[in-house]
């Protein structure tokens, strides 16, 4: 499996719209930073048929340590979820699943 990087989605962009890899590169970067100034002021950000990112806030709580048991208090923090559209769920369903194949030596 592999993992979609900036420049890889730069190269995307170059090949399917044909503007400069610079250009490209400002338009992604730029909607990149809109979307978290966006999120960081609070608001919901809706990619029709992808999803919605959101900010929720969680408040204090008390948790504890798994390996001794003891309670500890959980500050209250900010937490970044995503939901998908219903569109990305059912081509996610659709979708083959590319497996890892493991092949083991035999010595």
């Amino acid at each position: 499996m592999s993992t979609i990087t900036r420049a890889h989605l730069v190269d995307l962009l170059h090949t399917r719209i044909g503007l400069s890899r610079q250009d490209n590169s400002d338009v992604l970067e730029s909607v990149l930073e809109n979307i978290a100034a966006s999120l960081e002021s609070g608001e919901t950000v809706k990619l029709s048929g992808f999803g919605t990112f959101a900010v929720r806030k969680k408040g204090r709580r008390i948790g504890r340590n798994p390996k001794t048991g003891e309670e500890v208090a959980i500050q209250p923090r900010s937490v970044l979820i995503f939901r998908p559209s219903q569109m990305l769920k059912s081509a996610l369903r659709a979708a083959p699943i590319k497996e890892k194949r493991v092949v083991e030596e035999v010595t």
